[in-house]
């Protein structure tokens, strides 16, 4: 299978990339810095669930571009600090230009650090709680190709960590927010 066929690009720095990671040059940077290396903090992979959940209905460009903003507006997705913010604090939040203003996203934040506070003295992290939902490794495809990762919205590990999480009163993780967290930097 030729690497086009596996749905790599070589781009012009002579570096070779998934198809979706050589398009723009926000997506050139977040491919080769961040997407696939495993994150160990709390805090980056809080905002990466944060960020997925915005993401739903949008594109991840969309969201890469606010990045920043949205790290100023969530203080830096400071779990203790979003989950102390108020009905005032989401109406700063409706009027910034500078991130989505989707009500129930924004709303869903504020909960799930609430939640994430939660999980926190249960498991001690979200890192631990999230690799308990590593998947194995005979569960993927013999091959991750393009054909293979289009096929795949979610997992089992991503459908168990949404229920769970759910179960736990978080909001905007479902599967496919959840398989694409898991992508992203969860492991």
């Amino acid at each position: 299978m030729s690497a086009a066929e596996a749905g790599l690009v070589t781009g012009a720095d002579g570096k070779t990339r998934c198809w979706w990671g050589a398009s723009d040059p926000d997506y050139v940077s977040y491919h080769d810095s961040d997407w696939g290396r495993p994150l160990g903090d709390d805090r980056g992979l809080f905002e990466l669930m944060c960020l997925e959940g915005f993401q739903a209905g949008l594109s991840w460009l969309t969201i890469l571009r606010k990045r920043e903003s949205f790290r100023r507006a969530f203080k830096g997705f400071d779990i203790e600090a979003v989950a102390r913010f108020n009905k005032r604090s989401i109406e700063r939040l409706m009027v910034d230009p500078g991130i989505v203003r989707n009500r129930a996203k924004i709303e869903a934040v504020v909960n799930n650090a609430r939640r994430c506070a939660l999980l926190l003295e249960e498991f001690g992290s979200l890192n631990a709680f999230v690799w308990r939902y590593e998947p194995a490794p005979a569960s993927r495809p013999p091959r991750m190709d393009r054909d293979a990762l289009l096929s795949m919205p979610y997992t089992n590990e991503s459908v168990a960590m949404s229920k769970d999480l759910k179960k736990r009163g978080w909001a905007f993780v479902g599967p496919t927010t959840i398989y694409s967290f898991m992508q992203s930097g969860a492991w």
